[in-house]
C-alpha cells in the first residue's frame, strides 16, 4: 500500500513538471511571434477561389495550408463567398506566390485563384441608368452564358 502511494505521488509530480514545461514553451512562442509581426511589412490580399466544393474539406484545407506557409501572418477562407483574406509579410512572400500556392493545393488543378476586386470602389447604377448591365432583369443576370463550363450549368444543359 505504501509503495502504491509513493508511485502515485511520483507520477503526479512528473506530470506536473512536464505540463509546466509545455506552458513555458507556448508563452515563449507567442512572444517570438509578436516580435516577428512587429518587424514584418504586413499587407492584405483578398482572393476569389473557384473550385471549392465544401466548407469542411476545401475551405479549411486552404486556410490551414495558407496559415502554415512562411510569410503568411493570418489567413481566413469564407466558403459561402469563395473568398480568402490573407494577411502576409511582403518581405517574405508576394501576391503571385500566394496565388500560385493556393492553385497548387490538392492535386494542383482543383482550385483557381484570382485577386478579388473591391466592390466598395464600384459605382452603383443610377435610377435612370440606360446601360445594358442595368437594364437586365434578375432572371437574365442569373442565366448562364452559352459556353459556360461550370458544374451548375453542365447539369442544367443535360436536363
Amino acid at each position: 500500500m505504501k509503495f502504491l502511494k509513493i508511485f502515485f505521488v511520483v507520477a503526479f509530480v512528473s506530470l506536473a513538471m512536464v505540463s509546466c514545461k509545455n506552458e513555458a514553451k507556448k508563452e515563449g512562442t507567442q512572444e517570438q511571434k509578436t516580435e516577428t509581426v512587429a518587424e514584418a511589412n504586413p499587407q492584405e490580399l483578398s482572393l476569389n477561389i473557384s473550385g471549392m466544393t465544401c466548407e469542411i474539406g476545401c475551405a479549411r484545407k486552404i486556410a490551414s495550408d495558407l496559415n502554415k506557409k512562411d510569410g503568411v501572418l493570418e489567413a481566413n477562407v469564407v466558403f459561402n463567398d469563395s473568398i480568402a483574406t490573407i494577411k502576409y509579410d511582403a518581405n517574405k512572400t508576394n501576391k503571385a506566390e500566394l496565388i500560385a500556392f493556393v492553385e497548387g493545393i490538392g492535386s494542383g488543378d482543383m482550385y483557381k485563384a484570382a485577386e478579388a476586386t473591391k466592390k466598395a470602389d464600384e459605382k452603383a447604377c443610377e435610377a435612370d441608368c440606360k446601360k445594358e448591365c442595368c437594364t437586365k432583369t434578375e432572371a437574365e443576370k442569373a442565366t448562364c452564358k452559352e459556353n459556360c463550363t461550370m458544374a451548375c450549368c453542365a447539369e442544367t444543359k443535360k436536363a
